[in-house]
This record gives structure tokens, sequence and C-alpha cells, in this order.
């Protein structure tokens, strides 16, 4: 049954959060990720401790992780442009205690352990998980390294195991991505033995 225009409700836009995720690859090997998120109202704002004119940001906050080519946090920048107390900067300097973790499996819960409740900002925190995936984005199909052929049916280093359901160690993408390998092994091993793989799969895209 085709709805008419008239049973549409009318609405009117009440609040805007943006969120932009950006990865750049450096001259020094390691990659940048950067995240930012904006939070602006149509309407005036009185909050507790200021008010905030209509199109102003009620937040503006920014993430740069580094890391490298194995997803290793190298280094976190965290920035608290504009928040909705004088208080929410004096909790950045607790992302710096990502340095050493791993994108990938187990993230979100590496997260919520380090920095949950009262230990993190809720904003900054949610940031990290577009974050996460925009490092995968960045690196995918970018990196190649020498390595030993490998058995087409090990996929343990790919960092898409299991994080989804499309990615599910027993899927087809799974399955594609064995295929994949195990032709590359055939058809460009050397005579030792030795190919070119891509540790992050163009199969993943």
């Amino acid at each position: 049954m085709t709805t008419k225009n008239d049973d549409v409700p009318a609405r009117r836009l009440v609040h805007t959060r943006r969120i932009v995720c950006t990865g750049y690859a450096r001259n020094d090997g390691l990659f940048d990720i950067e995240a930012n998120m904006l939070d602006t109202k149509t309407h005036d704002s009185d909050l507790l401790f200021k008010h905030v004119q209509a199109g102003q940001p009620i937040h503006s906050m920014t993430l740069v992780v580094t890391i490298d080519r194995d997803l290793v946090i190298q280094r976190v920048e965290a920035r608290t442009e504009v928040g909705p107390t004088p208080y929410c900067h004096e909790i950045n300097a607790a992302y710096e205690g990502l340095k050493g973790v791993t994108i990938g499996p187990g993230f979100n819960r590496e997260i919520k352990r380090r920095l949950g409740g009262a230990q993190g900002c809720t904003h900054l925190s949610e940031l990290l998980g577009p974050l996460a995936t925009t490092a995968i984005q960045t690196l995918m199909g970018l990196q190649r390294k020498a390595a030993p052929a490998r058995d087409p049916s090990a996929t343990r280093g790919h960092p898409m195991i299991n994080t989804c359901h499309a990615w599910r160690q027993d899927g087809e993408v799974v399955a594609v991505t064995r295929g994949l390998r195990a032709r590359e092994n055939h058809t460009s091993a050397p005579a030792d033995g030795r190919c070119e793989v891509d540790s992050l799969s163009d199969a993943s895209r």
C-alpha cells in the first residue's frame, strides 16, 4: 500500500552529531588516524556551566592515534576543544595509556577496562570505535612485506577474523581469503619457497 505524503509526520532538525575519521601515512613509516566529534543544536542551550548559542559546538573533541603496520598503538593525543564543563579536558591524558595496545579482536574490551566510567570520557571513548575501523581501512592493501609462504588455512594474523558475522572464522569471506592466499602462494612463490603477501588482504574490501 502506498503511503501518501500527507501521512508522513513533519519533522525539524534539533541536534547534529558529526564524526569524521581520516587516516594519514607518515614519512617515517607510521600512520596517524584522526577522529573528530562535533555536536551542535539548532536552538540555544542552557547548560550547567554555560550558555551555548544555536549552531555553536557543545562538543568538539579530537583523537589522534599513531599506529605501526601491525596496528599497534604508538602514541595517542586526545583534545577537548569544546566541552560542556570546564573539567572535561582533565581526562585527556588518560588516553595515552592506550600506547602498546593492538587494534583488533578484544580492542573494545580493553578500552572499557582502561577507560571505562570515571577513568575516561564517554565521547572520546566513543570515537575509538570508528577510529579503529578507520585504522584497518587505512592500512588495507597498503601493507606488503616479505614473509614465508603460509598454509592457506592459516588466517590467524588477519585483524578482521571474528570481528563480525561476515568475517567469522568458518564463514565465506575467510574461505575466499584462504583461496586467494593459496593462489598467491602457488603462482608467486620463488624457488626458495618465499613470497610477498598482503598481511591485510585486499579481499576484505
